[in-house]
Formats: structure tokens, sequence, C-alpha cells
């Protein structure tokens, strides 16, 4: 059987995003069976103390800040003490979560050392580039550039057939590709009712206000504007006492800000930060009535089974590759494109009580997935690769 597996992502703590929580329940679960290093970069405001408290092992490369951009650059290739602890690292598999640096990284060690590489598509990267590399040539190199770490792997897992779709259709992915689920380790709260008073209180919510959530990185990529500008009109329409709760940090905040007041919607909005407490994320998506989620460039995010956990349903957008695991009008709410048609939506769904309560129980019943299971068929696809087995007992 496997002895280490090495996770490589090209960012981390203390930066907080969906990615990151999905490599973090990996090897939190993973030390069950086998032990675990986390390979990624040093990032602003990271402490080694931290990083020691952790269950498993962190190996950390030097990086280089990014202007106007939440994450930092890695550069493991500059730095000799990565390179050699990742030679000492003694790990049987290599998983890469990023194909940037720090993912090349690891993907170039499996293929000298002969490891079995095994990389989660997380992303929609065209997107991711699209606006930076106007120039199209520039695009194109780019994705390139990533296709190839991406086809020099064993296997690539796809977060949701519709990821798997693109890649395989738009991207020009050659590598064997199957679909693995993103799950979470948030639990049902036990009292609705208790979750709703902690959360009115801590944010200022009356009690009968019906309140809609996000969560996540505040960038505009996430259509976030869309939603604000989606309940401006549907205020217009009718909509009264509601909230609105941004929950998240990112670099758009002040744009955020500046839209809430041109919309004025400043009573209706509610900026609260970033959250890491699992509880308050638990208590936070109790309360919602709706996850407004219209992004459209998402893979499969980790908050729409966050708040299907509670019984809370996402409105997604037409369109949006996230959704491919949801089922419009059983589980979920797909609206057509525009602002109005959301705005439509939403008010829709607040009018058919009924119909909420049947969707709200099925999102729980058919969304709602565990790390502890997903992570379990993760190591038995590790160990199903038969030369780690031979290597192993050799």
């Amino acid at each position: 059987m496997m002895k280490k597996v090495g996770l490589f992502i090209d960012t981390w703590y203390p930066m907080v995003d969906g990615v990151i929580k999905v490599v973090d329940n990996y090897a939190r679960r993973l030390i069950k069976y086998c032990d675990v290093v986390v390979f990624c970069p040093e990032t602003r405001g990271y402490s080694k103390e931290e990083d020691a408290a952790l269950p498993y092992k962190v190996i950390r490369c030097n990086s280089l800040p990014a202007i106007h951009l939440d994450y930092d650059v890695p550069t493991p290739a500059l730095d000799p003490v990565f390179e050699l602890q990742l030679i000492r690292s003694g790990i049987d598999i290599v998983h890469i979560h990023s194909p940037f640096s720090v993912g090349m990284a690891g993907v170039l060690y499996a293929k000298i050392h002969k490891l079995p590489v095994v990389a989660t598509l997380h992303s929609q990267y065209k997107q991711d580039f699209e606006k930076p590399l106007k120039f199209k040539p520039a695009l194109n190199v780019a994705m390139d550039s990533i296709m190839r770490v991406f086809n020099a792997c064993d296997e690539c897992w796809a977060v949701n057939d519709g990821i798997k779709e693109l890649y395989e259709s738009e991207y020009g992915l050659k590598a064997p590709c199957k679909v693995r689920l993103n799950a979470t380790d948030h639990l049902p709260v036990a009292d609705p009712g208790e979750a709703a008073r902690v959360v009115n209180a801590t944010f200022g919510v009356p009690a009968d206000a019906t309140v809609f959530l996000f969560v996540g990185r505040i960038n505009f990529i996430k259509n976030i504007d869309f939603t604000l500008r989606s309940l401006a009109r549907a205020k217009e329409l009718g909509l009264k006492n509601f909230r609105m709760l941004f929950v998240g940090k990112g670099q758009d905040e002040k744009k955020l800000e500046a839209l809430v007041k041109e919309l004025g919607l400043q009573e209706e909005v509610v900026m609260c930060g970033l959250v890491s407490d699992r509880h308050m994320l638990e208590n936070l998506y109790s309360r919602a009535k709706l996850f407004l989620f219209p992004s459209l460039y998402d893979a499969n995010s980790l908050v729409q089974i966050e708040a299907a956990c509670q019984g809370t349903p996402t409105v997604f957008l037409e369109g949006a590759r996230t959704a491919a695991s949801v089922t419009a009008g059983v589980n979920a709410y797909i609206s057509a494109p525009g602002e109005d048609n959301y705005a439509r939506m939403i008010l829709d769904i607040l009018s058919d009580p009924e119909g909420y309560q049947r969707i709200a129980s099925a999102a729980r019943r058919d969304l709602y997935l565990s790390w502890d299971d997903v992570v379990r068929d993760v190591y038995e696809d590790y160990c199903s690769f038969s030369y780690i087995c031979n290597r192993n007992n050799n």
C-alpha cells in the first residue's frame, strides 16, 4: 500500500479559496491512511507556527508579491531549499491541484522519479487568462502551457461532468479523465432557530428579514455585481425587507461598496468580511433563504455544497459549469440570462413556499456530500495505480 502522498498547490493559507479548502480536506483525511505532504508557496501573512500546528506536513517555496492580484507568484525553481526538501520527501504519488509553478514542479519530480501523477481540474483557466491576456496569441500560448502540464499526468479528475466536457472538447485534454466530485466538512446545524439568532445578533439582521447569501472571494469575476443589480431590480419589482450578506474578502471590495451605494442598497447589503469559523459559516448558510451564485467562472464551488448541507438551495445562471451537478427545479434553481430574469426568479421562488420547501429538502438530499466518503475513494484510486503497489512491495 502507498506510504506518502504529495499534494501540490500554487497558493495556501492564510489565503482562503475553494481549492485551498479542497486540498486541506484531502490532507486532513488522507492522514488516516498514509503520510501527507502539502507543497505550496509562502504567502503574505503566513506563519510557520500555524503551519506546524496542522496535522500534516507543509513545505513552502519562495514567492513574489503580485500587484493587483489576490495571490502571490510561487518561485520553486529559484528555491534550492524547497528543491532539496522535495527530493528528500520520499513521496510515492504526486497529486497536483494547479498547473503553474508548484504544480509543474510536482509533475517534473514525478517524471524524473517515475512516480504516478494525478491532477484535479478545479478551474476554467481560459477565463482567468482572457482578461489580462487580451492578445489572442498570448492567450493561446498560456493555455498550451497549462494543457501540457495536465496532459503529462497519468490521470485527471474533473470536478463535474461540465468541466470534463470543457477540458476534453475545448481545452484539448488528452490524458485519461474521470469525474471526482467535491464535498464539504460542514454539518447541518442542530437548531436552525438558534443559528438564525446568532447571525441576526452578529451581523445586525432583522429577525423577520429574508436573507440572501454569497460566500467567497469578493471579485467581480464571480458575477457578484450581477447579483447586486438583480437585487436592485427585484426591489423595484416589489421585493421588501431583505438582507444580502456578502461573506469574504478580495480585490473588488471597494468596487462592490461603491456599487451598493450607486444602487441605493446600503440598508439591504451587509459586508460580513472573512468568516473562517466553520460553525458561524454553518449558521450563515442556515439563516439564508437562498444562496445567490450567478457565477459563470466557478467550476464546482464548495459553497454550493455547503449551502445544500443546510437545506439552502442555490440560484445559478444558465450556462454555469458549476451547475452541472444539479437539476434545475429539483434540487436547485437555474435562471435564464439577464438581471431581470434573475430578479423575477427570486420573486417567483419567494411566492411559492411549498415548491421552495421541496427543492430545499432535495438540495440537502442530493447535493450534500461528505469529504470522509470522497477521500476514502480517493485513496483507493491512488492505490489502483498498480506500479505504486509494485514499487512499495519491492
